[in-house]
């Protein structure tokens, strides 16, 4: 392998260890795997809508609230709401930097919702379709 295959190959999997994405978490549940996951948007995104399942724990509470919220040892997953926010990447750095074992949700909730995953806000769960543009409308997962 030469020095750049090297690199990438070393690049790619630290990715890999440090995100994950909305059809991996969802698969992650569906299987019970331990983990707390954690929508880090402020109040008002809240009510809006959130990943069924997730906590609410805002960016500017982690290092207060982190502790009472997340038990010691648990993984967790971060998302904010898109590709376009670096919000989860701030939440990941406070958790990390907490002892935290974290992995941020790349896409975000947008994606989330987008492909059609358990969404709810705060009068239940809120059905949306699948976006085609962004996960398979006659298949579970992408298989990608």
């Amino acid at each position: 392998m030469t020095e750049t295959a090297s690199s990438a190959a070393r690049h790619f999997a630290g990715k890999l260890r440090f995100e994950t994405d909305p059809s991996d978490v969802q698969a992650a549940l569906e299987a019970g795997e331990r983990f707390v996951l954690v929508d880090n948007r402020g109040e008002a995104a809240w009510r809006q809508g959130r990943a069924s399942g997730a906590i609410h724990l805002p960016t500017a509470e982690i290092a207060e609230r982190a502790a009472h919220s997340i038990p010691a040892g648990v993984p967790v997953v971060v998302y904010c709401w898109g590709p376009g926010c670096n919000g989860s990447t701030k939440a990941a750095l406070a958790l990390s930097l907490l002892g935290y074992e974290v992995r941020e949700m790349i896409g975000g909730f947008e994606y989330w919702a987008r492909e059609g995953l358990p969404v709810e806000d705060d009068n239940g769960p809120v059905n949306r379709a699948s976006d085609p543009l962004t996960a398979p409308v006659d298949a579970a997962a992408c298989a990608c």
